[in-house]
């Protein structure tokens, strides 16, 4: 299994405007760093919820399909299943007719099932399906829930007072306990 982020999001959760009011900052000095705090935030976000916060497109790939012939995506929430793709040992492609198969964008996670038997590849066909997909909450920043969004702002907060990876004579400081708290209800619960 491999997923690649085909296109990134057009923004970010949080403003550099927002960011900086939430700093007290009155000067644009620093407004690169606070960008850059802004995207590792939400990458960090992104990650640990498997959640893609702003609009972005991804490719899912398999060696092969499951015998069951469903397949569940990492991310949430989906939007959309663009394309499945079989690519063969000799770098063909063939696409899989939409309505070859159904996309369950409503669960988490979302899930593809073929309609029928999928189709045959060699055995060792590395990334030999190839799923498309949109996945967010929307594309605007206003779109992602609001308890996430002051996470992101948060964590952002605490890189930028804490710039060094480890401080020494105190104890380490990972995650602050409101960021974790704030993320609590988006996590997946497996039963």
């Amino acid at each position: 299994m491999t997923v690649v982020l085909t296109a990134a999001p057009a923004a970010e959760p949080v403003s550099v405007a927002e960011a900086k009011a939430h700093l007290r900052i009155d000067t644009d000095d620093e407004d690169a760093l606070i960008a850059s705090l802004i995207t590792a935030a939400r990458l960090t976000v992104e990650r640990t919820l498997g959640l893609a916060l702003i609009t972005q497109t991804w490719s899912y790939f398999l060696d092969h399909w499951p015998p069951s012939c469903r397949i569940a995506l990492p991310i949430a929430p989906v939007a959309s299943v663009g394309a499945i793709t079989v690519h063969d040992v000799d770098g063909g492609q063939t696409a899989i007719d939409a309505n070859d198969y159904a996309a369950d964008v409503l669960s988490v996670p979302a899930r593809v099932m073929l309609k029928g038997a999928p189709p045959s590849v060699a055995p060792r066909a590395f990334n030999a399906f190839e799923m498309a997909f949109t996945a967010g909450h929307g594309d605007a920043a206003a779109d992602v829930p609001q308890p996430i969004r002051h996470a992101v702002t948060l964590l952002v907060a605490h890189w930028y007072e804490r710039r060094e990876p480890v401080v020494l004579g105190a104890a380490a400081q990972e995650v602050p306990a409101t960021v974790a708290g704030l993320l609590l209800p988006y996590r997946r619960v497996r039963l």
